[in-house]
């Protein structure tokens, strides 16, 4: 996968990321080529566990840093609602501490009214009826106080849970508020939890002295811009390049909180500027980004390629055979989705189109076979009588998952319309790809254009139960037309992570042209590479 030799003799380059970085294959697939490209590679991610956390990423240094997050707790979080909810604990843990002990006296209570039947039944000391009548006296005033820690402890919960939503007139008060006062810096008082990734990861960028920083995604750009800042005025340059791996206005996770993503995007407006260059997964997300905060300059395009690494090889252990595990043959017509199972991944149209295609079976390739989402579309399957049909699988490793889903006859990806679907090129595109399966894509914008312009496969409408099974007949009625695509030139060699790798090489390049040393030392201080300039 390497592009040149002598890892660190480039220059610097810390990437932040704001997850475990396991699983995030892309972060991965970038820390590694980097390294083998001659870049000193530290990759930063976050972990829960107390204390810091290292490994090897071929010639990259991985560390996860501790980061505790008190500022993402909101201040009501602190407070008691005395107006609605006067009996309420306050929040500070001493209502788990009452109930507990509740429970305790409740249970020395039953001992002791054990130990005294013991005692009237085996003869010997017999109990006085004071003893008696004291013990009935405690059960009826611990009764009480359970009811009354009960009562507290419920007001407590109810007021906890009518906070858990900020999307009352309150809070979209306060967003609108802090928009016109602050502008853009309203970030600090919507999303004060940014501020923890500042915390964690400043020192020790700091402390690493980066030539270069690739920030991954929105919570990053802010961390790589303020150390950009430290060193500048250090007299040292750092080049920034943000890696946007989403449209941050598409993104659907937080609807119940009106002030996450006016904050987030305040964030990320204030920030980008200091981005000296910008990439991102799609031409389609390349670009809004560069229409959104009126970038000079188009970002790179970076594809969620796989790396040849990952592609079978000569000594690889053979991967599962998927046909077996569904204990089907080798003529029977097999639909496969590989990837995360979510209503918004549009799995179900599959289920519902099985007693239309009476010869299929469906295969779900999925990450948490056990969900409630998955059980629900086996008792689906079920009701529709096609439950024989439909096959739950778990992940293989990474290096099996061309191979495994190469004994697939389609590959399916039934995503509905949401912003982010409609930009990407997702990662299972490329591993359907590279095991050479006709594709049947619903009709999200750039995934559409994308089979159409190649024909590996068919589009149909997003959710139409028909038009899949129409599209899904004539994929089945020729499937190596689709397959013959394949055999083009060039075709499947321009989805690899190692073409992508190139495109990385030359970003960094770009930014730190020969002759910068590695550890923050800039030979040349007063030229600045050319940053993302923001339109006027």
């Amino acid at each position: 996968m390497g592009l040149n030799g002598g890892a660190g003799a480039r220059g610097r380059v810390v990437m932040l990321v704001d997850n475990g970085v396991n699983g995030d294959s892309r972060v991965q697939k970038a820390a590694r080529s980097a390294a083998d490209a001659g870049w000193e590679v530290v990759l930063l991610g976050r972990t829960a566990a107390g204390r810091s956390q290292s490994w090897r990423l071929g010639d990259a240094e991985v560390r996860l840093l501790p980061m505790p997050e008190p500022l993402a707790k909101r201040r009501h979080e602190f407070r008691r609602g005395w107006l609605r909810w006067p009996l309420a604990y306050p929040p500070t843990g001493v209502a788990a501490h009452r109930s507990q002990a509740m429970k305790a006296w409740r249970a020395d209570l039953t001992f002791r009214r054990a130990a005294l039947t013991v005692a009237a039944r085996d003869g010997g000391t017999r109990p006085s009826p004071l003893r008696w009548h004291a013990l009935r006296a405690e059960e009826l005033a611990a009764g009480v106080a359970r009811r009354w820690v009960s009562l507290r402890h419920w007001q407590l919960t109810r007021s906890r849970q009518g906070r858990k939503k900020l999307d009352g007139p309150l809070d979209r008060a306060y967003t609108k508020f802090w928009q016109t006062v602050q502008g853009d810096g309203a970030w600090r008082r919507l999303e004060p939890g940014l501020w923890d990734y500042e915390l964690a990861y400043g020192p020790t960028v700091d402390e690493l002295r980066p030539d270069l920083i690739h920030a991954n995604d929105f919570r990053m750009l802010g961390v790589a811009a303020r150390a950009k800042l430290r060193a500048a005025a250090q007299g040292r340059r750092i080049a920034v390049v943000w890696d946007a791996h989403e449209y941050l206005p598409g993104v659907q996770a937080w609807r119940d909180n009106v002030r996450w993503l006016p904050g987030n995007m305040a964030h990320e407006r204030e920030f980008v500027p200091y981005a000296d260059a910008a990439m991102t997964v799609s031409g389609g997300l390349a670009d809004l980004l560069q229409q959104e905060h009126r970038l000079a300059e188009r970002p790179e395009v970076v594809l969620n390629a796989p790396a040849l690494a990952e592609l079978p090889g000569p000594g690889d252990e053979p991967a599962p055979d998927i046909r077996e595990l569904c204990g089907i043959g080798p003529d029977v017509p097999l639909l496969v989705y590989s990837g995360v199972a979510a209503a918004r991944r549009g799995l179900d149209v599959m289920v519902e189109a099985l007693p239309q295609l009476p010869d299929a079976h469906v295969a779900f390739v999925v990450n948490k076979p056990e969900s409630a989402y998955v059980k629900g579309l086996v008792v689906r399957a079920g009701e529709l009588g096609v439950a024989g049909r439909v096959h739950v699988l778990s992940y293989v490793p990474h290096h099996q998952v061309v191979p495994f889903l190469s004994g697939a006859s389609v590959g399916v990806i039934p995503i509905h319309h949401w912003p982010n679907h409609e930009i990407a090129l997702i990662t299972k595109f490329f591993e359907y790809s590279h095991a050479r399966l006709p594709l049947v894509v619903s009709d999200v914008r750039t995934m559409a254009e994308t089979v159409r312009s190649t024909g590996q496969g068919e589009v149909f409408r997003a959710e139409d139960v028909g038009d899949f099974v129409r599209v899904v007949r004539g994929v089945l009625a020729d499937p190596g037309r689709y397959r013959e695509v394949y055999e083009r030139p060039g075709l499947l060699e321009s989805w690899t992570w190692e073409a992508q790798a190139r495109v990385l090489d030359g970003v960094y390049s770009r930014l730190l042209p020969a002759g910068r040393g590695a550890g923050g030392d800039d030979t040349n201080p007063g030229a600045e590479p050319p940053a993302l300039r923001v339109g006027a």
